[in-house]
């Protein structure tokens, strides 16, 4: 037989086999393609000094493949080395951002494969993170709208917006803002389910597209409006003292398996279990404390299914909840009892509240202080008459009272003095004059019968009454 007729026969079977392994292959896997897939896990966007593992996939046995990388800075360990199973890269560095590719060598045809699509690989935590945060709040009613906002003071050409569990990013051109800073803007309109979760955002630069900034903290973006809305009591009151203990009850008819509490439009407090009360009713305690003034606020509860943690229920009525200041004061007599009035200030102004009592509480005291004063000058001054008086002669101190009647009524000043007014008026001396007197001028005290009756009680209610007057000399009988 010929050679050249054996040499044809032989490499006819050969292409004949390996057609017949590649549709056999084919019929067992549907829709594979002889290209593999690269993936990485645990994902392709890895943390600085992090780890990461490549593997390719392919329908068809292999027994080797490699990995070319095609972008970003090359890596010389890569070239020209073959895997058995998998690549593990670690610690990785700014210099392991970039595109990769994978080929594997097929065992039935003896030939390398094609090479698959790019798997992009992100590097994060080269640059300071950004900041996040929702407008009007992180908090969507069901068909309503919210714009994720994006700022840092580093000035990145683009952010990407990444939602935990999801392997979609959101990239948006970078804008330089007004204060300097660059900011870029996720609208998501209208709200639904799918949009709830747990949002991140990272900045990178323009010739470095594969190398990003530390992620964002977390932002949680939550639809309500998805259950019926609970109830929201405060215990013992809405309007309470500061250091009171305050507990604020959610309740529903619903069996939530969780409750959460929001102040102005922020998430206060989350996830507290709930408990069926004696009613039927299942309710969640957000017990605050002692309260002060920052506890003061619009309170709302809302409920939701652990199944769904980012599905809530409509919001309960809005709860003002007043904290006002302490009603005791050291300025005050301990003799008089403090009364407690309930002020009916407008909701949500605890901070001019605590203004005007305090400028009442400093009122008080000034004038207090003014009136002790007052009260200690008045009876230091009829000590020391008296000791004048005292020292006088007393064979000296006869008068005349027809030469005291005959004389016309002296006029003094008469001076009282209250919680708060200070008035003057003019009294004679008629009902104020001692009975005696001596040649040279005389300086007397008098005080009314009111101030002997509240000689018990201290100031800030006192009636003294002053005179100075100048006899004219009088002889001794």
């Amino acid at each position: 037989m010929d050679p050249k007729f054996i040499s044809l026969l032989c490499l006819g079977f050969c292409l004949v086999q390996r057609i017949w392994a590649q549709v056999g292959e084919s019929s067992l896997f549907p829709g594979c393609r002889d290209k593999p897939k690269l993936s990485a896990w645990p994902g392709p966007v890895i943390p600085l000094r992090g780890k990461v593992t490549l593997q390719c996939h392919s329908c068809f046995d292999f027994v080797k493949f490699k990995v070319v990388k095609k972008r970003g800075t090359p890596i010389p360990k890569l070239q020209n080395r073959l895997f058995k199973n998998s690549l593990t890269m670690s610690p990785v560095t700014a210099a392991h951002a970039g595109t990769y590719k994978c080929s594997v060598y097929y065992r039935n045809t003896l030939a390398w494969s094609a090479y698959s699509d790019p798997l992009e690989i992100l590097i994060t935590g080269v640059f300071t993170k950004p900041s996040i945060w929702a407008y009007p709040s992180p908090l969507v009613n069901s068909g309503g709208y919210v714009i994720l906002h994006c700022r840092s003071e580093v000035l990145f050409g683009k952010f990407i917006l990444h939602k935990e569990g999801d392997s979609q990013l959101s990239q948006q051109i970078s804008k330089r803002l007004h204060n300097g800073n660059a900011g870029a803007n996720f609208s998501m309109e209208p709200m639904i389910p799918v949009h709830a979760g747990t949002y991140r955002c990272y900045g990178s630069h323009s010739h470095s597209p594969y190398e990003w900034s530390a992620p964002s903290d977390p932002l949680e973006l939550t639809v309500t409006g998805m259950y019926k809305k609970p109830s929201l009591l405060a215990q013992p009151s809405h309007v309470v003292m500061s250091g009171e203990n305050v507990t604020l009850h959610c309740r529903s008819e619903s069996s939530f398996d969780g409750y959460h509490l929001s102040k102005d439009g922020k998430t206060h407090e989350s996830w507290l279990p709930g408990v069926q009360s004696h009613d039927g009713a299942f309710q969640g305690d957000f017990p605050l404390g002692p309260v002060s003034p920052a506890h003061g606020g619009t309170y709302r509860c809302y409920g939701s299914f652990h199944r769904s943690p980012y599905e809530w229920s409509y919001p309960s009525d809005p709860l003002h909840l007043l904290v006002t200041g302490t009603s005791t004061s050291t300025c005050l007599s301990p003799t008089e009892p403090s009364t407690k009035t309930d002020s009916h200030f407008p909701h949500g102004h605890p901070r001019q509240l605590d203004i005007l009592i305090g400028l009442s509480v400093v009122s008080i005291c000034i004038v207090i202080f003014f009136l002790a004063l007052v009260c200690h000058w008045c009876s230091t001054k009829s000590t020391t008459d008296a000791s004048i008086t005292d020292r006088e002669p007393k064979e000296d101190q006869t008068m005349d009272d027809e030469y005291l009647t005959a004389e016309e009524p002296e006029e003094a000043i008469y001076a009282q003095l209250n919680h708060w007014t200070l008035t003057q008026r003019r009294v004679t001396s008629t009902s104020l004059s001692p009975k005696y007197s001596s040649l040279e001028p005389s300086i007397f005290m008098g005080c009314s019968e009111h101030q002997a009756q509240t000689q018990a009680r201290p100031c800030p209610q006192v009636l003294c009454t002053q005179s100075i007057t100048k006899q004219e000399p009088v002889s001794y009988s």
